[in-house]
Order: C-alpha cells, then sequence, then structure tokens
C-alpha cells in the first residue's frame, strides 16, 4: 500500500469514527428557554421570542394536570429549570428537570404525599421495550425521538428556564 493510500484510509477511519455518535455539537444562537405546550404536544426550542426548533412530544401516561405525587403518571406544569444530563440514560440521553421544586415540595408535604421526581427530557423506549398502548406513556417525563434528544442535549444548556403550559 502506499503512502497516500495508507494516508487516505486512515483519514477515512477517523472521518467515519465519529459517525452514528449521539453527541452532537451546536454552534447557533443560544437556546434561552424551552416551551412545552402539553395539549399540542409540542416543545419549541426559544431563543428570545423566536423558535429554533419545534418538536413533537410524548408525554406521562397520565397527561392531564400538574404532577403532584409519585406514580401519577403526569407530567409536572409551571417554570421549572434544565439542572442535569444523563449521557448515560437507558433512553438514549436526557436532560433533567428540576421538579420537584420547592413549592411542589411543600404542597405535597401538606397533602402527606411524596412529590416523585427524576423528570427528563428524553429519547424513545429502549428497542423491544413495551409501553402502554398510549401516545403518552412515560411516568411524567417529555419524550422525542431519539435523533431529536441528541439535537436538544447539544442546544439546551443546564440553567435554561423550561416553561410547561397545560
Amino acid at each position: 500500500m502506499t503512502v497516500t493510500r495508507l494516508v487516505g484510509a486512515l483519514l477515512l477511519a477517523v472521518a467515519l469514527s465519529g459517525c452514528g455518535s449521539k453527541f452532537k455539537t451546536y454552534n447557533g444562537p443560544e437556546v434561552t428557554q424551552v416551551l412545552v405546550l402539553k395539549e399540542e404536544r409540542k416543545m419549541f426550542l426559544l431563543h428570545g421570542r423566536k423558535a429554533l426548533k419545534e418538536y413533537d412530544i410524548k408525554l406521562g401516561f397520565t397527561p392531564e394536570g400538574h404532577k403532584a405525587q409519585q406514580g401519577d403518571g403526569r407530567t409536572p406544569e409551571g417554570l421549572y429549570f434544565i439542572d442535569r444530563r444523563n449521557p448515560e440514560s437507558k433512553f438514549h440521553l436526557s436532560i433533567g428537570i428540576n421538579y420537584p421544586n420547592n413549592r411542589d415540595i411543600e404542597v405535597a408535604r401538606a397533602a402527606g404525599i411524596n412529590p416523585g421526581g427524576d423528570i427528563f427530557i428524553h429519547g424513545g423506549p429502549q428497542k423491544g421495550s413495551k409501553v402502554n398502548g398510549s401516545d403518552d406513556w412515560t411516568w411524567g417525563c417529555i419524550a422525542v425521538e431519539d435523533h431529536e434528544i441528541e439535537d436538544i442535549y447539544a442546544m439546551v444548556k443546564d440553567g435554561t428556564p423550561i416553561l410547561i403550559q397545560p
């Protein structure tokens, strides 16, 4: 093999090694807010008032109403913040929402219930997983397609506000 061919083969191998990675980069306008419209099953990544991206979403298996307690299948409503990311999520990738916030904890404590937690925006179910047969299948999270969470994971930074509306 000639040196030129060897160098070409190595460059091709390096270029292809990045293909298929779930970790993308983003160099566009900053996402200043995430807006979720539960009834419309839509999520928008916003820069100011301009929508940078729009996604169809799936919600908790009991989507109406604000999440009140662990296991209720509801997706929270209100203003929250992206507070963590999980590159090893069993749902491809995920970014965390700071539910329950102090108000959620106070309300749950007064009612004598556990508010639950671990609310994320994440990819789809694992291959071969059974979901409940409904369009809304999570335990209270917001689900998108795997290729979409890859973009969201790259675009949305920790500390970004997320407004979840009924």
